[in-house]
């Protein structure tokens, strides 16, 4: 039974009530009261039920403060530190007592009251208050903005679950904060915005706040709207999808279909149990086929699916080729294939030997660098051949995409394995020879960094568990033998470039390319083009002729495409009719290629003083450089042409800066400088030009030209300087060498720390070639500058 007291007899407006000084506190917890409202409250605690006692014997007014605290966090009533400064004054209207001892109390909210001192804690809160106004404000805005809020609070209620008879009472309120707290009351706030907006005063400040956060809900509502709609749609043509495909299977069931299914799992299920595979392999496709036969076979995950599998299938997980590791025939095999290259072959002899003492050696990484045409790529297949290896050759020139090597994920649209599992799956073993052509032409943009995504490939300690993005399974790369090549090495990344044993590859001397052509590449062009030994023969005296007058490159690409226009030649000759031999000898040429295309670059200067012989690395092999420099009148200014690099311009003039200031040692009238302009000229002006290794070639020639005596016509030399007059080391000598043998050059000055460089090179390229180490520029030009008594 409920004990209820009822309000005074006579009816009293709350809101024409004054505001006492002090009024008793009632926390309230987890939510805000506004003025306005009116709504029931239970109270449980003692202190609060002594509290509504008190004020319904007395002026039934007190003040409702909301709490910091959440609800229910705390058994205790909030103290004094926990609640916000703003309440409300509440008018107890009328009071139940309920079974359970809970009150049951009706109030209404009248007037905002700011706490300006507690002035009692027991038995409950009272504090001295003071009203907040609402002064109501007569402005266009103000009405605008209660337009708003009424027809933004209709959209609401008609596009949620509230009640529809909240739209009559706000379009009946006149009271604009009434408005606002109503509205506010409605939107699920958190109770610390629902106290900023308690505590705000001015009305257009609060009705702005309101349509903020009314436009906020709205678009809450809608969004979840929009989700309600597209969920059902997905769920309703899911549902009208399962009772298709039930419908489906009964109709294929009645006409005995569906069989070529079940075929299909039951002899996938029997490859997966003949198949050797890794443990993580195996239980991946174990799993993928059971998901495989759950998928419906005309859903387009099926395909997906199966393609996963036939990939799983179809790698060599634990298939490998026999290593031949008979030393004797593997040399055989590469002198066979290959002319000179007594390094490398020598490296790959020694590989074979550790591998025949132990099997389980992790395969090296050898990066095959030389100029193009000397033979890295087929070097790579001859290897393969002699160890009787699958050959697989990936070229990297221009991949720009790191999916290129470790594949795409599944969740792409045709995604496929990178570059490494499609070829092991072609090879069928897992230990073939693996070629990366061109490895220093790898580029790299916003799809990623494929040499980053080679450094886990080529380091031996890591590819035992290399996983590629599609499988997503570690396979193990580590008995690969793996080969790169290369142009350069300055563009291959550091920490790539660390991985890989480097083996340079020099370019052919004259012999070694007559060789060539007389082993491997006239047979191969002969066969290439139909023709036997009975109809064409190119003497060796042809072979050098063609070699110093039509070819000028390290390898012999441009040899074999002419010795292949003199086949076509005699080939065109056959098929009008001719049935006698043909003999190419050295004056024929111009019959068959033209007019000659180089000259012998000695016999083509006219020498003298200022002219100086320099030696240039280039990525096609080593070349000649010449070095000329003239004197003028002038005011000693130093001019520099030839498309030089600002490197090869500073050496220049550290040259100049060097015999200037030794000029007492070169015999040089010091005045002399004031009086004239020197130019210096490196010819083939469109090349560009750079490095610091023709330092010495410079010092000579301006030494040459001031001081009137000409340098050497049969000596070449390379090597950078310093202002102390000291020669440094330079890279590419056996380039270099190669270059000055081809202009028939055979007296070089070289830096003495690259004595060890000319000790690399073959014997027989070095015998009766000589060879000067100066230390310093005064004892090269010693060497360099023709002897006065010479001239």
């Amino acid at each position: 039974m409920e004990n209820e007291q009822s309000i005074q007899k006579k009816k009293v407006d709350p809101s024409q009530l004054e505001v006492p000084d002090s009024l008793p506190i009632l926390p309230l917890q987890g939510f805000v009261f506004y003025p306005g409202m009116g709504f029931p409250l239970q109270i449980g605690s003692a202190s609060s039920k002594q509290l509504i006692d008190d004020v319904l014997l007395g002026d039934r007014m007190f003040a409702m403060v909301p709490s910091r605290k959440e609800q229910g966090t705390d058994s205790d009533s909030p103290g004094q530190d926990d609640l916000y400064r703003v309440g409300v004054v509440g008018y107890l209207h009328k009071l139940s007592k309920s079974e359970q001892g809970y009150y049951q109390v009706l109030v209404s909210g009248t007037r905002k009251v700011a706490i300006e001192e507690y002035l009692e804690s027991e038995p409950y809160l009272r504090a001295r208050v003071s009203e907040v106004p609402m002064e109501l404000v007569e402005d266009k805005k103000v009405e605008a903005l209660l337009l708003n809020i009424r027809s933004q609070f209709h959209k609401l209620v008609h596009a949620s679950e509230l009640p529809q008879e909240l739209v009559a009472t706000v379009n009946t309120l006149e009271n604009p904060f009434y408005v606002a707290y109503l509205v506010s009351s409605q939107l699920n706030l958190k109770i610390e915005v629902e106290q900023e907006l308690l505590e705000i005063e001015d009305i257009q400040e609060l009705l702005t706040r309101v349509t903020r956060e009314l436009n906020d809900r709205m678009e809450t509502v809608e969004m979840s709207q929009e989700l309600q709609k597209s969920m059902k749609k997905d769920m309703d043509e899911r549902q009208r999808e399962f009772f298709l495909r039930q419908q489906l299977q009964a109709i294929r069931k009645e006409l005995g279909e569906g069989e070529e299914d079940k075929v299909e799992i039951k002899e996938l299920r029997e490859k997966i149990g003949a198949k050797e595979l890794s443990a993580q392999a195996k239980e991946v496709a174990e799993k993928e086929l059971a998901r495989l036969d759950r998928i419906s076979p005309s859903s387009p995950e099926y395909t997906v699916s199966r393609n996963y599998l036939d990939w799983i299938l179809d790698l060599p997980w634990m298939d490998s080729t026999t290593d031949t590791l008979d030393l004797d025939q593997a040399e055989k095999d590469l002198d066979q294939d290959h002319y000179g290259l007594k390094k490398i072959k020598k490296r790959i002899l020694e590989f074979l030997a550790v591998r025949k003492l132990k099997e389980d050696i992790h395969g090296p990484i050898l990066c095959l660098s030389g100029p193009p045409g000397v033979g890295k790529t087929s070097l790579g297949q001859s290897i393969a051949r002699t160890m009787n290896r699958k050959f697989v050759r990936i070229a990297l020139g221009g991949v720009r995409d790191e999916a290129e090597i470790r594949g795409h994920r599944r969740t792409y649209i045709g995604a496929l394995p990178g570059r490494i599992i499609q070829s092991l799956k072609r090879a069928e073993a897992n230990n073939p020879v693996f070629l990366f052509d061109e490895v220093d032409k790898l580029g790299n943009d916003f799809r990623g960094d494929p040499s980053s995504a080679l450094l886990e490939v080529l380091d031996p300690e890591q590819n035992s568990t290399f996983t590629d993005h599609y499988l997503d399974i570690e396979f193990d790369l580590s008995k690969v033998m793996f080969i790169a090549t290369a142009n350069v090495l300055d563009t291959i990344p550091g920490p790539l470039r660390d991985r890989m044993e480097v083996v340079e590859l020099s370019g052919y001397t004259q012999q070694e390319k007559a060789a060539i052509a007389c082993r491997h590449l006239v047979p191969k062009q002969l066969e290439a083009h139909a023709l036997s030994r009975d109809d064409l023969e190119i003497p060796e005296a042809t072979i050098d002729a063609l070699i110093s007058s039509y070819t000028r490159e390290a390898g012999v690409r441009n040899l074999e495409r002419e010795i292949a226009s003199i086949c076509r030649g005699v080939a065109a000759g056959i098929a009008r009719g001719k049935t006698e031999k043909t003999v190419v000898n050295p004056e024929d040429l111009y019959t068959f290629l033209g007019p000659l295309r180089y000259f012998a670059e000695m016999k083509a200067r006219t020498w003298g003083p200022g002219l100086a012989t320099g030696l240039a690395w280039t990525p096609v092999g080593g070349q000649i450089l010449f070095i000329e420099t003239s004197s003028m009148k002038g005011r000693g200014g130093l001019t520099l042409t030839g498309k030089l690099g600002d490197v090869m311009k500073e050496s220049a003039t550290a040259a100049l800066t060097y015999i200037k200031s030794h000029a007492a040692d070169l015999a040089i009238d010091e005045e002399l400088f004031s009086t004239i302009d020197l130019h210096v000229h490196v010819p083939e002006g469109a090349i560009p030009k750079d490095g610091p290794s023709a330092g010495v070639a410079m010092v000579s020639a301006l030494v040459s030209v001031i001081t009137g005596t000409a340098i050497r016509q049969d000596v070449a030399m390379t090597g950078e300087i310093t202002l102390r007059g000291d020669v440094l080391p330079v890279g590419g000598i056996g380039e270099k060498v190669l270059a000055a043998l081809r202009a028939g050059i055979r007296e070089l000055i070289l830096p003495p720390l690259n004595e060890k460089d000319v000790l690399e090179i073959p014997e027989d390229i070095r015998e009766g070639v000589i060879f000067h180490y100066p230390l310093t520029i005064s004892e090269a030009l010693k060497i360099a500058i023709e002897r006065k008594a010479d001239s």
